[in-house]
């Protein structure tokens, strides 16, 4: 005898029961937020999985369904959480090692206020296109920019905003990233493809940001704060604390490289932080026992300078368990959402009013930003959207690069810009904006990632007009008969009047 429900055979949500939990969920978070000021989304969230565990129960499941479906995405988002505990043993040795320390000394000495921000964004799109990890990005290079950035007297929030936009950007069209190879994956596309036709939005995007972050350098930014004075005091402070040296640089060249090697990325960090951990001992004088204690509950330093000890105090494990236990919840409500079907039912609701392409390509990145905003999780946006929309793409005879674009940067490039999600948290945390202390001020770092939300933006105005939404080629269509994918049944106003090849198989 089994605990679990045939769950096929149940009745699907009707879509009044399958957003009531979504409905009551935003209700109760924003009270969280906004009616009593706490930035910790985790209590509503956990309320809503629980409410959507009774809309499930009121379905027919058992708590057993229920249950099978929130640790089904909980244990495929395992790997994101153990790149969380890697990388939060990296903020702490590094700091320990001088690797971070130099890298904001030589930043500080090399760099001007007036390039800083779209240099920001550039060097984090390389690290992150090398890398394969937004995530692996914003804790190392990113941390070490927002020092540089408090060095020069730049807001939080712009530096944050340039180091989220090349970061997440650099993922987006990283063939080692794994959000890059899994909306091709879902859409029935390959990953050389889908890289090639975000180009038309990626460009423009990157354009815009890095104009507008050289504006902000040149004329919005001020540039007392970045004094000749207040560098050479921090500088001196970073020189009079560690030892800077190139040499130092090492712990960081290596994770870069054996990402390069298409090293799997768990063990290409815990290599970053063993050469960080032999750095610290040699270079710094650091024990052993210290050595784990910075590698568990993050560096602690007074060096008398506020600046300077706001940056580097900070990291450890212990560091990132407030940021893993929202995404191990966001992930949990996103997988009750999915079993009991009332994700699905709100999809195919909106695909009852769409009647056009534009229409499609617009309801379909939407769809991805929805999925962000009450599921928490990146995965679940493109994944869901991808599996629910590919077959309507077939039946119109457009190309499902036009899709994998789509939940792409409504998935990928949205993720970091949600505060609850698990890339908004990570961000958070990662580069101590300090949100949940009350320094709300620096959630305006989410208007300023430009590139993040420009792209989608552009993505939708394009299937507007009708340009760069590339129509399904033959072999991609025989392609579709081959392999037996589903196609959509449209009503007759929303297919092409002229169809180059038969559909494929229904």
């Amino acid at each position: 005898m089994t605990d679990t429900t045939d769950t096929a055979a149940l009745p699907r949500p009707s879509l009044g029961l399958a957003v009531l939990p979504v409905i009551l969920t935003l209700i109760v978070l924003g009270i969280q937020l906004f009616y009593f000021g706490d930035f910790t989304p985790h209590i509503p969230l956990a309320i809503g999985l629980a409410i959507t565990g009774l809309v499930g129960i009121k379905l027919g499941f058992k708590w057993k369904d229920v249950e099978e479906g929130v640790f089904h995405v909980i244990h495929v988002s395992l790997p994101s959480v153990s790149v969380l505990i890697c990388v939060g043993m990296i903020i702490g040795v590094w700091i320990a090692s001088g690797t971070v320390p130099t890298l904001i000394y030589y930043g500080l000495t090399i760099l001007t206020p007036e390039i800083f921000l779209a240099a920001a964004m550039i060097l984090c799109s390389v690290v992150s296109l090398s890398l394969g990890t937004s995530w692996g990005t914003v804790g190392t290079v990113g941390l070490a920019l927002m020092g540089i950035g408090a060095g020069f007297g730049i807001p939080v929030y712009w530096t944050a905003g340039a180091v989220v936009s090349g970061a997440f950007f650099g993922d987006k069209v990283s063939p080692l990233s794994d959000t890059t190879n899994l909306a091709p994956a879902v859409t029935g596309t390959d990953v050389f493809s889908h890289i090639k036709n975000m180009m038309p939005t990626t460009i423009p995007a990157m354009l815009v940001a890095l104009a507008v972050y050289l504006v902000a350098g040149f004329s919005l930014i001020d540039g007392d704060g970045g004094s000749f004075e207040r560098i050479q005091k921090i500088t001196g402070s970073l020189q009079t604390n560690f030892t800077i040296s190139v040499w130092l640089l090492l712990p960081a060249l290596l994770v870069i490289v054996l990402a390069v090697k298409r090293m799997p990325p768990i063990p290409s960090l815990f290599a970053g932080v063993l050469a960080g951990g032999l750095a610290a001992m040699f270079a710094q004088g650091v024990s052993i026992h210290d050595l784990f204690t910075y590698g568990n509950s993050g560096y602690s330093i007074d060096t008398g300078i506020k600046e300077i000890d706001s940056l580097l105090n900070r990291g450890g494990i212990q560091s990132m368990m407030w940021t893993i236990s929202l995404v191990l919840i966001a992930l949990g409500f996103g997988g009750a959402l999915e079993k009991t079907g009332c994700l699905e039912t709100i999809i195919q609701s909106i695909m009852t009013k769409v009647k056009s392409f534009a229409g499609v390509q617009t309801t379909a990145v939407c769809t991805s930003v929805a999925t962000n905003l009450v599921a928490g999780d990146p995965y679940l946006s493109i994944a869901l959207p991808g599996r629910m929309y590919a077959p309507v793409y077939r039946a119109m005879r457009y190309s499902t690069l036009n899709l994998s674009r789509a939940i792409e940067e409504g998935g990928t490039l949205i993720s970091p810009l949600i505060p609850w999600n698990a890339g908004g948290a990570f961000v958070i945390s990662a580069l101590g904006l300090g949100i949940a202390d009350g320094q709300v001020e620096n959630l305006l770092y989410i208007p300023l990632a430009f590139a993040c939300w420009l792209a989608p933006v552009i993505g939708i105005v394009y299937a507007q007009m009708g340009i760069f939404s590339p129509r399904a080629s033959a072999e991609e269509e025989e392609h579709w008969a081959k392999m037996g994918e589903i196609v959509a049944d449209l009503d007759d106003d929303m297919k092409p009047s002229s169809p180059r090849v038969a559909p494929a198989t229904r």
